[in-house]
């Protein structure tokens, strides 16, 4: 299917755009009418999504590649395909204990009685996906909206049109339209999308439009769980004897370091950039010893995003850094590829260090304390993911205690995303909330206090007229 098959006209969009209120209340009808799906109505849903994304997974692959122009059909796999299998695997042994209600402490004034906190669901979600991880980042929320028993409206990003065409098949065929609505369309849809009174938002994406998600759903008071931001990597210091060797460092760092797509900046030591950089260059060339030729190195995904990444390239270099390409040609503007480009010596008001870079550029920040060295980071936006390099326990101890971040990861970095187990979110200007595991569960759950009373009640000890022996000792006794 060519992409020109898959771009709706002008007329398309407006269409979408006002029947937008109308998907959502439909959706809303539905849930109202069926407000607690049961434990195996939610099982059977994700059942069937799982047997559909096995049997779609070949095409989905086809269509990110498709869409970026070259993206290895084993990273599309493991990045986007693998992770939502897992996370459904891992939610349906779960559920059943996450839907029960918690028994809660009543305390003696409220005895007799029995307090327990039930878990709802919202109703309906809406889901603003990024064209980054499409597959992931739809169906991750996806499913964690449904195993908390919602309905959602998913609006897919313009830039993935023929992944979007796949997901729509695949969706649609385990989904009817009173359960899951599929939107697509530019940034005027999606800000259509983020208006609708939904009764959860979750974006995905850059700091600069998370804002405008906020600002478009703040007058629906429309709760929002948003992730984005800069993620910086702490190389670790070498100013004492105690600390790993840097010869270990720095093999074990461009190793677990290669895919420059998410980390902004790395932290090192002034001594050591030149060797970071010679091994960041080997290891890049034995991943991919044809350089943008290997058939596994991905291109950016269009034009767009391809002339910004160049642009601040030159800006860069035109403000006094110095770039250092790990392979000749550096680029191919015709195929969109880039090699990763280690920048040194970058001005901090250039682009590159200002703004979240999705792409394989990678500034090199150097340092002569760990003081310095923490003192940068918190200085700035707190990440959604700091990853540090080192086998000191003392420094992975001091690190983790005394930086903010969304997420953290030692002597890796990108993984901590595939704990299952565990909360996903940013802080502050990385964004707010939680997704993944239990964490997702509630967040896209409503936690209802639920006290219940049997026929004796202590309830009217505290009725008028007041000053009754029995209030006097009552109070004589709770307030101590």
């Amino acid at each position: 299917m060519g992409a020109a098959q898959l771009q709706h006209t002008p007329e398309d969009i407006l269409a979408i755009k006002l029947s937008l209120p109308d998907q959502l209340a439909q959706l809303k009808r539905a849930s109202l009418a069926h407000p607690m799906p049961t434990l195996a109505e939610r099982r059977a849903q994700l059942t069937k999504l799982k047997q559909a994304l096995l049997a779609h997974k070949g095409q989905l692959c086809k269509a990110l590649a498709a869409d970026y122009g070259q993206r290895s059909h084993y990273d599309s796999l493991i990045a986007d395909v693998l992770p939502c299998i897992m996370q459904i695997n891992y939610t349906q042994k779960r559920l059943k204990r996450w839907m029960q209600p918690h028994r809660r402490h009543t305390g003696l004034l409220l005895a007799p009685a029995k307090v327990e906190v039930h878990f709802q669901p919202l109703g309906v979600v809406g889901i603003i996906v990024p064209w980054n991880f499409p597959v992931m980042l739809s169906l991750g929320p996806l499913i964690t909206a449904i195993a908390a028993g919602n309905r959602a409206m998913l609006k897919l990003s313009e830039f993935t049109p023929h992944t979007n065409a796949v997901l729509r098949t695949m969706l649609t065929s385990v989904f009817d339209e009173n359960e899951i609505a599929i939107i697509e369309g530019d940034a005027q849809m999606a800000a259509a999308f983020s208006s609708l009174p939904f009764d959860h938002l979750l974006f995905t994406g850059s700091t600069m439009v998370g804002k405008l998600v906020m600002a478009a759903a703040a007058p629906q008071l429309t709760p929002s769980p948003l992730s984005w931001g800069q993620e910086p990597l702490s190389h670790r210091p070498r100013h004492a004897d105690r600390h790993c060797g840097r010869a270990d460092d720095l093999r074990q760092e461009p190793q677990r370091r290669t895919d420059l797509r998410r980390p902004d900046y790395v932290l090192l030591p002034r001594s050591e950039v030149d060797n970071f950089i010679a091994a960041y260059r080997r290891h890049f060339s034995k991943l991919y010893p044809q350089g943008l030729n290997s058939a596994d190195y991905g291109a950016i995904i269009n034009d767009r995003q391809y002339q910004r990444l160049v642009s601040w390239l030159d800006e860069a270099e035109q403000a006094g850094a110095q770039l250092h390409p790990c392979g000749s040609p550096a680029r191919d503007d015709q195929r969109r590829l880039l090699v990763p480009h280690l920048l040194t010596g970058v001005p901090g008001q250039c682009q590159v260090m200002q703004q979240e870079i999705f792409g394989p550029l990678l500034p090199l920040i150097t340092y002569d304390t760990l003081e310095e060295a923490l003192a940068y980071v918190a200085e700035r936006p707190r990440p959604l993911a700091l990853y540090l390099m080192s086998f000191d326990p003392e420094l992975q101890a001091r690190v983790t205690r005394e930086t903010h971040s969304g997420g953290m990861a030692i002597n890796e970095s990108l993984f901590q995303v595939a704990a299952d187990d565990v909360p996903f979110g940013g802080i502050g200007a990385s964004g707010m909330g939680h997704y993944h595991g239990h964490e997702g569960f509630l967040t896209f759950s409503k936690a209802k206090t639920v006290l219940t009373r049997g026929k004796f009640t202590t309830g009217s000890l505290i009725h008028p007229p007041y000053h009754s022996w029995i209030q006097k000792l009552m109070m004589a006794f709770f307030l101590r």
